[in-house]
């Protein structure tokens, strides 16, 4: 499920809370802010939460970017949601298939992200990367290509 421009409504932890299990979430991250592009982040933040409590974070590096390695990576932790700055289509689409929620639009501070998700208060937006920004680009790449579109089409004309 892709959620984008609404108050997230915590359904997945609070049914899960109810059953006194816990779940993972996971957020792209660079300098403990929401990393614009889920996948060219230096790292991600794996946070679990139990009863709506945070009761375990830990940092892991980033294995790649390429098609797919992400999703299947942050599945075999355990994780329910990835939350970053922007994500495209495709990678969205691989997240659904491992049963993983995407959110995008989600910027600032990963404690403040945390703490907003717990609530039931995240509010998402529209993906920050615009299509095909991190097409053939690994981790090295350190900004997605949002502001070249215009350069890129006038050097086209």
């Amino acid at each position: 499920m892709i959620i984008t421009g609404i108050i997230i409504v915590n359904a997945c932890n609070y049914r899960v809370a109810l059953r006194g299990e816990y779940m993972k979430i996971a957020i792209s991250t660079d300098n403990n802010q929401v990393a614009e592009h889920f996948g060219r982040c230096p790292s991600y933040t794996i946070v679990t939460i139990e009863c709506n409590k945070v009761v375990k974070t830990e940092t892991v590096n980033n294995p790649g970017h390429e098609p797919g390695q992400i999703p299947k990576f942050l599945h075999d932790k355990g994780v329910a949601c990835i939350i970053a700055g922007g994500m495209g289509m495709r990678a969205q689409t691989f997240f659904q298939e491992y049963g993983i929620q995407a959110i995008v639009g989600v910027g600032g501070t990963v404690d403040d992200t945390v703490s907003q998700y717990v609530e039931g208060e995240l509010i998402s937006g529209s993906s920050l990367c615009s299509p095909g920004a991190g097409k053939g680009y690994g981790i090295d790449k350190t900004v997605c290509d949002h502001e070249d579109n215009d350069s890129q089409n006038e050097q086209k004309e």
